[in-house]
């Protein structure tokens, strides 16, 4: 195991073209779940130049209807929300499209709970979920501050009237490490869009301020490694800079490299998909291992097939932190918490309109009901007690 590195992840903005399409299908997923807490949706998102599409599936009972119009209101919302009124990208202006459809048989028939048969995933897959101490969040320090950079950045964005920031933006630490441990930034990066005619050497010193408050003490990098728009002006930005689509930022989502991924995407699905629900769950579980004290870091692997409901298999790797085998663990684990899809639904009370919150700025290392009531709930620690009693420790 490493000792001495530098290690770098990124974050990006809400108003990112890829975040304003994770933002805007977990709208539809909020919308569809606050009708019928068992709705079922899965919306891929696309914005370019003034133009938005939407595509996907959903179902809802028979006496619940939406409409076009609900969806479109709904949408250009959630973009006058992440501060879109620009000449090329507005939400009122931007042309809409909606193709979302009703939801294919053969997978409902796969995956809904029939008779004795329990529900089963909604398709193949595995899912990493991830936690180390080296935050209070219990997070990877990088993608950690990453976030802090930009959701700060976007705050004083939206309160303070005299800033020359706009929505797009994108931060990057590289963390020096001694002995295991994160101990200052080595280099740090950020990209921000901002009004025309601003001075460069104004969005520096503003950046450098969010930058300072954000870090730990002592943390800050040189000031010949502190690079703001390196590229000089950034004034085209967003859709109109780059086309968006839902998806996109799996990393950013989760924990900047720092840990595996399965390669689901979250955003637009509703929590039966097991893509996103059992990576909730992990991220849950890994979590709890290490403010158990059992590890300093905990790499949980889970994986199941399209209409079963049992998973297939349960991975523990403490990566040599561990004060018990990590085979145990996993045994304690899958004693206290049913893994199948409705279990996890129930146990972390999935079935609620709490996504958007999690559409920036990571899905994890937040807050418990940050955003919206009920949100985060994969955050809570509420397990530590009986993980604890029954390593026996």
């Amino acid at each position: 195991m490493l000792n001495n590195f530098l290690f770098t992840s990124e974050s990006v903005s809400e108003g990112h073209p890829d975040k304003i399409c994770d933002r805007i299908s977990d709208t539809v997923v909020d919308l569809m779940l606050a009708k019928f807490p068992e709705a079922r949706v899965a919306c891929e998102t696309m914005v370019s130049t003034n133009r938005t599409i939407i595509a996907g599936e959903y179902r809802l009972p028979n006496g619940i209807e939406i409409s076009n119009d609900e969806i479109e209101r709904h949408v250009r919302k959630a973009v006058q929300d992440i501060g879109y009124e620009q000449e090329n990208y507005h939400w009122e202006k931007m042309h809409f499209e909606c193709h979302l459809h009703s939801q294919s048989a053969d997978i409902a028939l796969g995956v809904d709970q029939l008779g004795n048969k329990d529900e089963g995933a909604g398709d193949q897959g595995l899912m990493f979920g991830f936690a180390c101490d080296e935050t209070e969040d219990l997070m990877p320090a990088a993608i950690y501050y990453s976030h802090k950079i930009l959701k700060e950045m976007s705050i004083l964005r939206k309160t303070d009237r005299n800033n020359f920031l706009l929505p797009d933006s994108k931060s990057q630490i590289t963390l020096q490490y001694q002995n295991g441990k994160p101990i200052k930034a080595s280099s740090i990066v950020v990209s921000t869009q901002h009004v025309k005619g601003c001075s460069q050497e104004d969005i520096k010193n503003l950046v450098r301020d969010v930058v300072k408050k954000v870090l730990p003490d002592g943390w800050m990098c040189p000031e010949d490694e502190f690079y703001v728009n390196p590229t000089g002006i950034f004034e085209i930005g967003g859709p109109d800079g780059d086309a968006g689509l839902t998806g996109r930022k799996i990393i950013v989502d989760t924990y900047g490299g720092s840990a595996p991924h399965g390669g689901g995407a979250f955003s637009g699905k509703d929590p039966t998909k097991v893509d996103r629900s059992a990576a909730y769950l992990t991220r849950y579980l890994a979590k709890n291992v290490v403010a158990a004290k059992l590890a300093r870091k905990c790499t949980i692997q889970i994986a199941y097939a399209i209409g079963i409901s049992k998973p297939l298999s349960l991975y523990v790797n403490t990566d040599g932190t561990g004060i018990i085998e990590d085979t145990k663990i996993a045994k304690i684990l899958n004693n206290l918490v049913n893994m199948s899809p409705r279990g996890i639904r129930e146990h972390l009370r999935l079935n609620q309109p709490i996504y958007v919150p999690t559409s920036a700025y990571g899905h994890f290392g937040r807050k418990p009901n940050e955003g919206v009531e009920g949100s985060f709930s994969w955050e809570k620690t509420d397990l530590v007690d009986a993980i604890i009693k029954e390593s026996g420790i």
